[in-house]
């Protein structure tokens, strides 16, 4: 029996002696993270804005942390393919998200049946890029301003046209609570994509457009489009002397789409943590603003914790322009 007792103590002891390392491993886990590659789920096609500025920010991130942070392209149904495998990745750090409005803010009013919870399901790493809208119309217009897109809209109520990528899409809800904001009504016309909308605005089969400046910014400085004004709060750096549509005269008015990287809701937070410095610390670098806001972009630099309150704020606030909009996706 002695001897029994004798080797338990021994069994407990060699137990208790090895917690002390195992638990300073773990308290370390946010020092020696990343130790492998990272994959960042991505859930539209190569080329789009939040593909774009994600892979900017992975390069970076690669050349700062000593292992490659890769995006790996999983487009489809609105960003639900990605997000969904993001919020079934091992929460180790080693899978993350770069998303966009439209998945984390847009989709749960949209959508019906999701099949995942935005605040139970992931947690904000870090802000991306704000990428505003230009109100834009044909360079043969008459309408020169927001003032006088209003003045014509309610001189002739549902029949000034215009276009979005889509029912539902952003640039349509965008539209929807500028019409709300400014109590007007124009007639909306969906397209299968934004190109083909800019396409007939060009061609003046539409009137006027929401549509980013990383979309429309070439057409602008080629004088093919006119911007009459910017949907941010603040003038871009991109279109310097163009107003928002808040100071020309829809006070407080503000619709902007923007991308955002999260992570599996269980990840530590140590490890977002020292994401987020990371993060900001390359959008705060003068190489990286000055090639986001050429793409008509403005570096999205947040806490976790601010970035988790505006998302809140943005999901309130689409979800008015989805029921205003009446689209509804099952």
């Amino acid at each position: 029996m002695k001897l029994l007792q004798t080797f338990a103590v021994t069994i407990l002891a060699l137990f208790l002696a090895a917690m002390p390392p195992a638990a300073h491993a773990q308290s370390n886990s946010a020092q020696d993270y990343p130790n492998k590659p990272v994959r960042i789920l991505l859930g539209f096609p190569p080329g789009q804005a939040t593909d774009v500025l994600a892979r900017a920010v992975a390069v970076e991130l690669t050349k700062n942390l000593g292992q490659q942070f890769f995006v790996d392209n999983r487009p489809g149904a609105a960003g639900i393919i990605a997000t969904e495998m993001a919020i079934k990745a091992e929460p180790d750090g080693y899978t993350l998200l770069a998303t966009s409005s439209g998945p984390l803010a847009v989709n749960p009013a949209l959508y019906t049946k999701l099949p995942y919870n935005v605040s139970r399901d992931l947690a904000m790493v870090s802000g991306l890029g704000i990428v505003p809208y230009a109100v834009v119309v044909n360079t043969k217009s008459p309408i020169k301003d927001i003032g006088g897109l209003i003045e014509a809209a309610k001189a002739n109520p549902g029949k000034l046209n215009y276009g979005s990528g889509g029912s539902g899409v952003t640039n349509h809800l965008a539209t929807e609570s500028f019409k709300i904001a400014a109590g007007i009504n124009m007639q909306h016309v969906p397209y299968k994509g934004g190109p083909a909308a800019v396409s007939d605005l060009i061609g003046g089969q539409i009137d006027v457009m929401f549509e980013t400046l990383a979309g429309t910014i070439s057409l602008i400085r080629d004088n093919r489009l006119r911007p009459i004004a910017v949907s941010s709060i603040a003038r871009t750096g991109v279109l310097p002397d163009v107003p928002t549509i808040s100071e020309s005269g829809v006070s407080g008015f503000s619709a902007v789409p923007w991308v955002a990287m999260a992570a599996p809701s269980k990840v530590p937070r140590a490890i977002i943590e020292k994401l987020n410095s990371e993060i900001n610390k390359i959008l705060n670098s003068a190489e990286i603003r000055t090639r986001f806001q050429s793409l008509g972009t403005e570096p999205m630099v947040m806490s976790p914790d601010q970035l988790t309150e505006y998302l809140k704020a943005e999901t309130t606030k689409w979800a008015v322009a989805v029921k205003a909009s009446g689209a509804k996706v099952d």
